[in-house]
């Protein structure tokens, strides 16, 4: 195969696709990254590319069976990962955004909230609190208790307290409300989290993982405070901080306007080395399919003359080009050019004067067989053919040749 012809016909749905699956793949081993799933994913893609090698190599046992289990293989993985294959449907699906707006907090309400917060941890008394953004949260959370009061320090003690029935699960707010108490979430099953982490931190980010909430750990084996969102577990240092977080990030009414420029450039410097090795990835895949899909192109050619009767000429048209189209494996169309292609028209049979000749694949000459010719145009060409004039043969004048007399 010639890496070099293909890449010569790289056109724009070409450079289109590759990015398509580079984003796609990226955001597929962002989703999967520490997960149990995430193994499988190497998994498959370590079996993919020995099933492109037996493709390529042409080993007809090992792509046999490949392709059999294949299908056995896909049903298996559903099966065990089907709690991360929804989780990944639920972040791509594109109405979540159609959310809940939230209005701003009052700032008397956010210093008593962190205050609870931190003397609920000196006190170790653990508790996870959901603040709901843009995402709905209802539809991830499991079980709940329907409440609806102010999230006010006394009530969130009466919650909290350890001999209390609800205090054994997370109290969801939206709207300035609690809404729900005693609600369960979905654990995380990231595999690189610390090993002191417990339940509450592994729920916790199990949440963030699936929508854009925000959600506070309290714990009660350190007495730490934290945050939880966008895959990532962030400790809070102290009450300003929490107050600033609330004020600034929770309950913001507008994020940071970025311009267009920033938003590009962010994008790119972000994770630049796994997005560089999983476009890499991607493109070597392409390359390895590529030269196996059909392909078109179309090639201006000089149609010859041949086998023209003895004393006859063409006398129109003396120069004619056609235009053809080519179809088949993108790794023998990338070969075709004007030096390896020739188009003749046969006039053994032709006579003086008009007629006209269909022009077919017979009157082409392709590398292979392996090529099929979707188009010529024109179909059908004039030809007007004449006796070829005689050799313009000048009289002498008389006494040209004589010799000039001496004197």
């Amino acid at each position: 195969m010639n890496l070099l012809a293909i890449l010569s016909n790289i056109g724009f749905p070409d450079i289109l696709d590759i990015l398509l699956i580079s984003i796609v793949s990226y955001q597929l081993f962002i989703w999967f990254w520490g997960t149990k799933a995430f193994k499988a994913l190497i998994g498959i893609v370590a079996l993919s590319g020995v099933f492109v090698l037996a493709k390529a190599w042409g080993l007809f046992l090992t792509t046999w069976v490949f392709q059999i289990l294949w299908q056995v293989f896909v049903i298996l993985l559903i099966i065990l990962f089907q709690k991360e294959i929804r989780q990944m449907l639920e972040r791509f699906n594109p109405l979540k955004s159609i959310g809940l707006k939230h209005g701003k907090l009052l700032n008397t309400w956010i210093p008593g909230f962190s205050g609870w917060a931190f003397d609920a941890a000196k006190k170790r008394i653990g508790a996870v609190v959901i603040f709901e953004k843009t995402d709905p949260v209802s539809g991830l959370i499991t079980r709940g208790i329907p409440m609806e009061c102010d999230p006010q320090p006394e009530i969130l003690n009466s919650i909290f307290y350890k001999e209390s029935p609800l205090h054994d699960g997370a109290i969801l707010i939206a709207n300035n409300k609690i809404i729900k108490v005693s609600c369960y979430l979905p654990l995380s099953t990231r595999e690189d989290l610390p090993q002191e982490w417990g339940t509450r931190h592994r729920a916790a980010l199990g949440l963030a993982e699936q929508c854009d909430a925000w959600i506070l750990v309290i714990s009660e084996e350190r007495g730490e405070v934290s945050f939880a969102f966008d895959n990532q577990v962030k400790k809070v240092k102290d009450e300003q901080e929490l107050s600033f977080l609330l004020e600034t990030q929770v309950f913001a009414e507008k994020e940071p306007e970025k311009n267009m420029r920033q938003v590009v450039l962010s994008w790119f410097t972000r994770r630049y080395k796994i997005k560089a090795a999983v476009f890499g990835l991607v493109f070597i895949l392409w390359l390895a399919f590529a030269g196996q899909q059909n392909f078109e192109k179309r090639i201006d050619l000089p149609l010859g003359y041949r086998n023209v009767p003895e004393g006859l000429v063409v006398s129109s048209p003396i120069l004619a080009d056609i235009s053809v189209t080519c179809r088949g494996l993108r790794k023998d169309i990338s070969l075709l050019s004007k030096e390896n292609m020739i188009s003749s028209l046969d006039l053994g049979s032709a006579k003086r004067g008009k007629s006209f000749h269909t022009i077919t694949k017979t009157n082409l000459t392709l590398p292979n067989d392996r090529i099929d010719i979707v188009h010529i145009s024109p179909a059908r060409i004039e030809v007007v053919i004449e006796k070829a004039p005689k050799p313009d043969i000048r009289e002498k004048e008389p006494g040209q040749d004589k010799p000039a007399a001496k004197g």
